[in-house]
């Protein structure tokens, strides 16, 4: 059985339209044209002085950071199941578990958030079973100088309170 193929012939685009010089320009004049316009007329620019100011726009949904919640008695919510770091579709965090004497359960030893890696997508949050980790800290941006100082540790996310938008 013979395979038909049908050959459909391109047409040839002129030579201005292929080189984009046209689009280019007109992206340019709009370009110009916006920057004229906020040049001349500066009390028009919206801006906010974060973190002085916050947004109000920011609903109770919006993630922010990370943070471990804890039981009434101190205690971590946190089991080391290692659903978050399964569900995560970045890998940014790290468990590594221990267990606590005393009880069937583990603890988290170890709890790593690699901020940079991180999408803020909440499926960790969504995949808990104990609701132990939430992302509603309030803190929308971290600003530090070295690539390790953006991952956040047991220590940082358990001492995180829940913010007020």
């Amino acid at each position: 059985m013979a395979v038909k193929v049908k050959k459909i012939e391109r047409k040839k685009m002129p030579f201005l339209e292929r080189i984009y010089i046209f689009y280019i320009i007109a992206g340019m004049a709009r370009t110009f044209r916006h920057f004229i316009r906020n040049l001349l007329n500066t009390k028009n620019i919206e801006f906010l002085e974060y973190p002085e100011q916050k947004p109000e726009d920011i609903t109770p949904r919006y993630r922010g950071l990370h943070r471990l919640t804890k039981y009434e008695s101190g205690e971590l919510k946190c089991v080391a199941c290692d659903m978050c770091a399964t569900a995560c579709p970045a890998k940014c965090i790290y468990i590594e578990a221990c267990e606590v004497e005393g009880s069937k359960e583990k603890a988290p030893k170890v709890f790593n958030i690699d901020l940079l890696e991180c999408v803020f997508c909440g499926l960790c949050v969504e995949a808990c079973p104990k609701d132990a980790i939430r992302m509603d800290s309030g803190i929308f941006t971290k600003v530090e100088g070295k690539r390790e100082d953006f991952i956040s540790d047991i220590n940082e996310l358990s001492s995180r309170k829940r913010g007020d938008f």
